[in-house]
C-alpha cells in the first residue's frame, strides 16, 4: 500500500494534467485521475520499471480521455462560450477579465485547453513532462518531424490564444 500512495503523490500532477488538458473541466479530469489509478492497482505487476510507468500511466491517462469522449454524454454537451459565461455573469465582461496576475497558470492552462486535441498533447509531454521529440514520437506513434511540426503549430496557436500575455511557454 505505501508503494501505491508513493506512486500516486510522484504522478499525480502529471495525470491530473493530462486529464484536465484533454477533457478541460476539473470534474471529468478527476474521475479520469481515479481511473488510471485504479488501472494501476489492477495491472501493477505489468509494469517494469520507472520509465516504463511513467509511460503507461501518459498512454492510459491519453486512452481514457478518448473513451469518455466517445461517451454519448460527451457527444451531447457543449462547453461554455465567453458569450455564455458574460450572460451568466451578468456582464459585458470575458472570462480573461475575471483572471489575475496569480491565475497566469490558469489562464495558460486555459489557454491550452483550447488548442487542437494534437497540439495539446505534444505541448504538454514536452514541456511539462519533459519527453524529447523523440520520446513523444515513440509515445503517440508519430514520426520525429510530425511531433516537431505539432510543437510548431501548438506554439504559434498558444501564442494568439494567450493574445500577447504570457510567452514565457517558448
Amino acid at each position: 500500500m505505501q508503494e501505491l500512495d508513493r506512486l500516486v503523490e510522484s504522478y499525480a500532477d502529471m495525470v491530473y494534467r493530462i486529464a484536465f488538458v484533454r477533457m478541460k473541466n476539473k470534474n471529468d479530469a478527476e474521475d479520469i485521475f481515479q481511473e488510471v489509478f485504479l488501472k494501476l492497482v489492477h495491472n501493477r505487476e505489468k509494469i517494469k520499471d520507472e520509465m516504463h510507468l511513467k509511460a503507461w500511466l501518459i498512454r492510459v491517462t491519453i486512452n481514457s480521455c478518448k473513451k469518455q469522449f466517445n461517451l454519448a454524454w460527451h457527444k451531447k454537451r457543449t462547453d461554455m462560450t465567453d458569450y455564455q459565461f458574460e450572460c451568466l455573469l451578468g456582464g459585458a465582461h470575458s472570462v480573461d477579465h475575471y483572471m489575475t496576475g496569480s491565475d497566469i497558470n490558469d489562464k495558460l492552462m486555459l489557454s491550452i485547453s483550447k488548442l487542437t486535441e494534437d497540439q495539446k498533447i505534444v505541448l504538454h509531454l514536452f514541456y511539462f513532462e519533459s519527453y524529447s521529440v523523440r520520446e513523444i514520437s515513440q509515445l503517440i506513434d508519430l514520426t520525429e518531424s510530425a511531433v516537431k511540426t505539432r510543437l510548431s503549430r501548438a506554439r504559434v496557436a498558444l501564442k494568439k490564444k494567450m493574445e500577447g500575455g504570457v510567452t514565457s511557454i517558448e
